[in-house]
Protein backbone atom coordinates (compact mmCIF):
# COMPACT_ATOMS: atom_id res chain seq x y z
CA UNK A 1 0.00 0.00 0.00
CA UNK A 2 0.99 3.10 -0.99
CA UNK A 3 0.93 6.67 1.17
CA UNK A 4 -1.77 7.89 -0.90
CA UNK A 5 -3.45 4.72 -0.92
CA UNK A 6 -3.15 5.02 3.19
CA UNK A 7 -4.26 8.27 3.63
CA UNK A 8 -7.19 7.30 1.05
CA UNK A 9 -8.79 4.98 3.92
CA UNK A 10 -7.02 6.24 7.16
CA UNK A 11 -7.12 10.42 6.18
CA UNK A 12 -6.61 11.37 9.96
CA UNK A 13 -4.47 10.50 12.56
CA UNK A 14 -5.04 11.29 16.53
CA UNK A 15 -2.95 11.49 19.28
CA UNK A 16 -3.76 12.00 23.00
CA UNK A 17 -1.09 13.97 25.12
CA UNK A 18 -1.43 15.36 28.84
CA UNK A 19 -3.85 18.10 29.13
CA UNK A 20 -1.15 20.71 29.36
CA UNK A 21 1.31 19.32 26.48
CA UNK A 22 0.27 21.56 23.53
CA UNK A 23 3.36 24.34 24.24
CA UNK A 24 5.57 21.92 24.69
CA UNK A 25 4.46 20.04 21.43
CA UNK A 26 4.55 23.74 19.56
CA UNK A 27 8.59 23.96 20.88
CA UNK A 28 9.80 20.14 20.57
CA UNK A 29 7.18 18.72 18.53
CA UNK A 30 5.99 15.12 19.17
CA UNK A 31 8.22 13.18 21.69
CA UNK A 32 8.62 9.85 22.08
CA UNK A 33 8.82 8.96 26.04
CA UNK A 34 12.46 7.94 24.99
CA UNK A 35 13.03 11.08 23.47
CA UNK A 36 11.48 13.03 26.07
CA UNK A 37 14.05 11.48 28.77
CA UNK A 38 16.89 12.84 26.98
CA UNK A 39 15.67 16.19 26.43
CA UNK A 40 15.32 16.28 29.78
CA UNK A 41 18.96 15.01 31.02
CA UNK A 42 17.23 11.91 32.72
CA UNK A 43 19.73 9.54 33.50
CA UNK A 44 20.38 6.60 35.75
CA UNK A 45 17.79 4.76 38.10
CA UNK A 46 15.62 7.30 37.56
CA UNK A 47 15.40 6.72 33.46
CA UNK A 48 15.48 2.81 33.77
CA UNK A 49 12.05 3.12 36.16
CA UNK A 50 10.24 5.15 33.51
CA UNK A 51 11.79 4.10 30.35
CA UNK A 52 12.68 0.00 31.08
CA UNK A 53 9.96 -0.50 33.56
CA UNK A 54 5.63 -0.47 33.64
CA UNK A 55 4.88 3.03 34.84
CA UNK A 56 1.07 2.44 36.79
CA UNK A 57 1.02 6.32 36.75
CA UNK A 58 1.78 9.07 35.19
CA UNK A 59 5.34 10.97 36.55
CA UNK A 60 6.60 14.76 36.06
CA UNK A 61 9.72 15.41 35.66
CA UNK A 62 11.60 18.66 35.42
CA UNK A 63 14.40 19.83 33.69
CA UNK A 64 16.13 23.32 34.34
CA UNK A 65 15.48 24.83 30.91
CA UNK A 66 12.65 23.00 29.47
CA UNK A 67 10.31 23.48 32.92
CA UNK A 68 7.76 20.30 33.24
CA UNK A 69 6.57 17.81 31.52
CA UNK A 70 4.83 14.65 32.20
CA UNK A 71 5.58 10.98 31.39
CA UNK A 72 1.96 8.95 30.70
CA UNK A 73 0.90 6.27 32.35
CA UNK A 74 0.87 2.53 31.23
CA UNK A 75 -2.28 1.47 33.27
CA UNK A 76 -3.73 -0.13 30.44
CA UNK A 77 -1.02 -2.70 30.43
CA UNK A 78 0.23 -4.93 33.62
CA UNK A 79 3.63 -6.93 33.34
CA UNK A 80 2.01 -10.56 34.23
CA UNK A 81 -0.20 -10.45 31.52
CA UNK A 82 1.99 -9.28 29.52
CA UNK A 83 4.69 -11.63 29.80
CA UNK A 84 1.97 -14.27 28.87
CA UNK A 85 1.74 -12.81 25.40
CA UNK A 86 5.16 -11.60 24.66
CA UNK A 87 6.85 -13.58 21.76
CA UNK A 88 10.81 -13.95 22.23
CA UNK A 89 11.04 -10.63 24.09
CA UNK A 90 11.58 -9.59 27.45
CA UNK A 91 9.13 -6.81 29.33
CA UNK A 92 12.15 -4.56 29.16
CA UNK A 93 12.86 -4.99 25.88
CA UNK A 94 8.79 -4.69 25.26
CA UNK A 95 8.31 -1.29 27.47
CA UNK A 96 11.42 0.09 25.47
CA UNK A 97 10.11 -0.20 22.06
CA UNK A 98 7.09 1.50 22.84
CA UNK A 99 8.68 3.82 24.50
CA UNK A 100 10.67 4.94 21.52
CA UNK A 101 7.83 5.54 19.42
CA UNK A 102 5.13 8.34 19.26
CA UNK A 103 1.95 6.83 18.50
CA UNK A 104 -1.35 7.83 17.06
CA UNK A 105 -4.75 6.28 16.58
CA UNK A 106 -6.38 6.02 12.98
CA UNK A 107 -10.38 6.44 14.04
CA UNK A 108 -11.91 8.75 15.75
CA UNK A 109 -13.98 6.13 17.40
CA UNK A 110 -10.91 4.35 19.00
CA UNK A 111 -9.45 7.74 20.63
CA UNK A 112 -12.77 8.28 21.98
CA UNK A 113 -13.04 4.85 23.40
CA UNK A 114 -9.79 5.85 25.09
CA UNK A 115 -10.42 9.09 26.26
CA UNK A 116 -13.79 7.27 27.82
CA UNK A 117 -11.86 4.65 29.44
CA UNK A 118 -12.07 4.35 32.98
CA UNK A 119 -8.44 5.30 33.90
CA UNK A 120 -8.74 8.67 31.75
CA UNK A 121 -12.23 9.78 31.38
CA UNK A 122 -12.76 12.08 34.29
CA UNK A 123 -9.64 13.75 33.45
CA UNK A 124 -9.29 16.67 30.80
CA UNK A 125 -6.66 15.74 27.60
CA UNK A 126 -4.58 17.94 25.20
CA UNK A 127 -5.67 16.12 21.37
CA UNK A 128 -4.25 16.34 18.29
CA UNK A 129 -6.00 15.54 14.54
CA UNK A 130 -2.83 14.95 11.68
CA UNK A 131 -3.47 15.07 8.84
CA UNK A 132 -2.06 11.55 7.14
CA UNK A 133 -0.94 12.27 3.46
CA UNK A 134 1.66 15.27 4.66
CA UNK A 135 2.66 13.03 7.67
CA UNK A 136 3.44 9.78 5.49
CA UNK A 137 5.16 11.63 2.15
CA UNK A 138 7.41 13.26 4.87
CA UNK A 139 8.16 10.55 7.23
CA UNK A 140 7.63 7.30 5.78
CA UNK A 141 10.35 5.72 6.58
CA UNK A 142 10.07 6.24 10.13
CA UNK A 143 6.84 5.41 10.54
CA UNK A 144 5.36 1.63 11.40
CA UNK A 145 2.19 -0.03 11.78
CA UNK A 146 0.50 -2.35 14.16
CA UNK A 147 -2.68 -4.72 13.97
CA UNK A 148 -3.39 -4.59 17.75
CA UNK A 149 -3.33 -1.89 21.03
CA UNK A 150 -0.16 -2.05 21.62
CA UNK A 151 0.40 -0.58 25.37
CA UNK A 152 -2.77 -2.78 26.55
CA UNK A 153 -2.92 -6.37 28.20
CA UNK A 154 -6.71 -5.93 28.92
CA UNK A 155 -9.35 -8.43 27.62
CA UNK A 156 -7.69 -11.05 25.87
CA UNK A 157 -4.16 -9.93 25.20
CA UNK A 158 -2.85 -10.77 21.60
CA UNK A 159 0.51 -12.20 21.13
CA UNK A 160 2.99 -9.42 20.67
CA UNK A 161 6.85 -9.21 19.63
CA UNK A 162 9.79 -8.31 17.50
CA UNK A 163 7.19 -8.18 14.37
CA UNK A 164 4.25 -6.42 16.05
CA UNK A 165 5.30 -3.27 14.31
CA UNK A 166 5.62 -3.25 10.48
CA UNK A 167 6.69 -0.76 7.96
CA UNK A 168 3.48 0.05 5.22
CA UNK A 169 5.27 -1.43 2.70
CA UNK A 170 5.51 -4.81 4.72
CA UNK A 171 1.94 -4.49 6.47
CA UNK A 172 -0.35 -7.42 5.45
CA UNK A 173 -3.28 -5.43 4.98
CA UNK A 174 -5.31 -7.52 2.79
CA UNK A 175 -4.90 -10.23 5.72
CA UNK A 176 -6.32 -8.17 8.20
CA UNK A 177 -8.78 -6.85 6.21
CA UNK A 178 -10.34 -10.03 5.67
CA UNK A 179 -10.55 -10.67 9.27
CA UNK A 180 -11.56 -7.35 10.77
CA UNK A 181 -12.54 -5.39 8.16
CA UNK A 182 -10.67 -2.62 5.80
CA UNK A 183 -10.91 0.51 8.87
CA UNK A 184 -10.02 -2.15 11.79
CA UNK A 185 -7.09 -3.58 9.64
CA UNK A 186 -5.00 -1.18 12.01
CA UNK A 187 -5.01 -0.20 14.95
CA UNK A 188 -1.68 1.94 15.56
CA UNK A 189 0.86 4.20 13.79
CA UNK A 190 3.94 4.75 15.07
CA UNK A 191 6.89 7.02 14.17
CA UNK A 192 10.10 6.55 15.64
CA UNK A 193 11.79 8.56 18.16
CA UNK A 194 9.93 11.95 17.77
CA UNK A 195 7.97 14.13 15.23
CA UNK A 196 10.01 17.25 15.80
CA UNK A 197 8.09 18.86 12.86
CA UNK A 198 4.44 17.95 14.32
CA UNK A 199 3.23 21.50 14.24
CA UNK A 200 3.29 21.42 10.05
CA UNK A 201 0.79 18.57 10.09
CA UNK A 202 -1.65 19.17 13.13
CA UNK A 203 -5.31 20.41 12.12
CA UNK A 204 -6.40 20.92 15.40
CA UNK A 205 -5.68 21.08 19.06
CA UNK A 206 -8.69 20.43 21.29
CA UNK A 207 -8.61 19.91 25.02
CA UNK A 208 -11.25 17.12 25.58
CA UNK A 209 -12.77 14.95 28.81
CA UNK A 210 -14.14 11.35 27.77
CA UNK A 211 -16.37 12.11 24.32
CA UNK A 212 -17.17 16.23 25.44
CA UNK A 213 -14.50 19.24 24.00
CA UNK A 214 -13.81 21.77 26.70
CA UNK A 215 -11.67 24.38 24.47
CA UNK A 216 -10.29 24.41 20.93
CA UNK A 217 -6.23 25.47 21.55
CA UNK A 218 -5.63 25.50 17.77
CA UNK A 219 -7.46 25.09 14.53
CA UNK A 220 -5.43 25.25 11.03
Amino acid sequence: MTPEEFADRFPRLYHMADENAWPGIQRHGLLSTTALLDLFEISGKHRHALESCHRPASVPIEHRRHGRAIVRDQKPMSEGALRKCLVRMSPRRWYETLNGKVFFWLTAERLTRLLSARAYRKNAHCVLTIETLPLLRKHVDRITLSPINSGSTIYQPQPRGANTFLPIDRYPFEEWSQRRGALKAVAELAVEYSLPDARKFVIRTEKRRADQMIEVLYER
